[in-house]
């Protein structure tokens, strides 16, 4: 079994066995990482390429490592070496990129809905690592891994998204594909970071962190992105941290096997304190190191896997 689409833009394009297929898939792929030589031949010939139009370390690096260790040769394209920067349209890069004989294409960009875009115009896969402030669907696959690694499932969990909903193209594909398998979310923060029809996806709203704490089993602590807002949406870092931040009062709240997580990078202080992000219920670490396994999977079953129609 393979996926049905030639792309991953969306969450939206996933089954949800599909996900349990990509989540299984990256279970066999991880041993592969805790190996002296973590190399396997699966995607060998293959010329996948990164095109990274907006600063990444997290998710570039972790593509990278997944290609590589499936034995695929890689090419990286950033903004500041791309004729983009030069005025290239996404339909001019794609068709550079295709006469290459490309495989695949993992794109990041700041402009929502880009990824889409751009595998309208290719013939090869594309994958979305990022766009705008709409989706990136692999950083969800690799948090949903993580879960299912801790509980065992991922059905009738309760999972509170805390932060800058509004902007944040990690809660979107994670309130997808949480709700796909059977996860119950609640959105929580300041009502000028909260979308107004967030509700319509299936979730439930809080403006009150505390009062939610004793039900969840997973809180998940997003970054306030101050680079998206066009003018302040709340009064101060600080205030914020008061109201939203987890520290070691509100952990006590908590059920004992609550797991906090960040999509990362973190502000230590402002939505999470310093000393809990190193504690052993923050699984942080260990959805970087999910996310190559995850990613791997992701590659194989869009280049090596049997079964694509389209």
């Amino acid at each position: 079994m393979g996926l049905r689409h030639k792309d991953l833009v969306s969450i939206n394009q996933l089954t949800g066995d599909e996900i349990t297929l990509i989540l299984d898939m990256a279970e066999s792929f991880k041993e592969i990482s805790e190996r002296p030589i973590k190399k396997v031949p699966t995607l060998r010939g293959r010329t996948i390429v990164t095109l990274f139009l907006e600063p990444s370390t997290r998710t570039r690096t972790s593509f990278e490592l997944a290609a590589k260790r499936l034995s695929a040769d890689t090419v990286n394209i950033s903004k500041s070496t791309s004729a983009v920067a030069k005025g290239e349209s996404i339909k001019d890069t794609a068709q550079t990129i295709e006469a290459m004989s490309s495989d695949l294409v993992i794109i990041r960009h700041s402009a929502s809905g880009s990824a889409e875009l751009l595998a309208k115009y290719m013939e090869c896969s594309v994958v979305n690592a990022g766009d705008g402030s709409h989706e990136h669907p692999t950083q969800a696959l690799l948090d949903l891994f993580t879960i299912r690694q801790e509980f065992g499932t991922l059905n009738g969990l309760k999972v509170a998204i805390v932060g800058d909903i509004l902007h944040s193209r990690v809660a979107r594909s994670n309130i997808l594909a949480l709700k796909k398998m059977g996860s119950d979310v609640i959105v929580v923060g300041p009502p000028t970071l909260i979308p107004k029809d967030v509700e319509e996806l299936g979730v439930k709203v809080s403006y009150n962190l505390d009062s939610v704490l004793h039900e969840i089993d997973i809180l998940y602590l997003l970054r306030i992105q101050l680079e998206r807002q066009g003018e302040p949406l709340f009064p101060s870092l600080r205030e914020y941290a008061v109201l939203y931040g987890l520290n070691k009062k509100r952990l006590q709240m908590t059920k004992p096997d609550l797991i906090v997580m960040h999509p990362g990078p973190i502000n230590r202080g402002v939505e999470i304190a310093p000393e809990i992000a190193d504690m052993p219920q923050a699984v942080i670490t260990t959805q970087v190191t999910n996310g190559v396994a995850v990613r791997m999977a992701v590659l194989y079953l869009l280049l090596g896997g049997a079964g694509n129609d389209e």
